[in-house]
């Protein structure tokens, strides 16, 4: 099982930009496709937000089910105050890609409203 330090990944100890999300998602899809498992560790990471996480984690749920990502991704040294926006992240992720057409729908109406 190969550890990925995401500060050695995105080269900062602030994980909070959707690009540094993006990078480090393509860099899991590799290992997944190649049926690798991943530890991923967020040690020396300061600050970290949704936008990240929902880049990083979120687009897995795009590809992969959770028993997938569950088997082939172990997450380390994640600080108890930043466990909540995992969980928030991942369940939100699963409603989407579930049924995503009726998601962008639904939020669309809510923008411009329905016709």
């Amino acid at each position: 099982m190969e550890i990925l330090k995401v500060k050695d990944l995105i080269k900062v100890n602030f994980a909070v930009t959707t690009d540094d999300g993006d990078s480090v998602f393509k860099i899991l899809d590799r290992h997944f496709e190649n049926g690798e498992k991943i530890v991923l560790d967020f040690s020396e990471i300061n600050i970290l937000t949704t936008a990240f996480l929902n880049a990083a984690i979120g687009q897995l749920y795009s590809k992969y089910n959770s028993e997938d990502i569950s088997a082939y991704l172990k997450l380390e040294n994640v600080n108890n105050s930043d466990k909540i926006l995992f969980k928030t992240v991942t369940q939100r992720a699963k409603e989407y890609f579930a049924n995503k057409e009726e998601f962008e729908k639904n939020t669309g109406d809510a923008i411009y409203g329905a016709d």
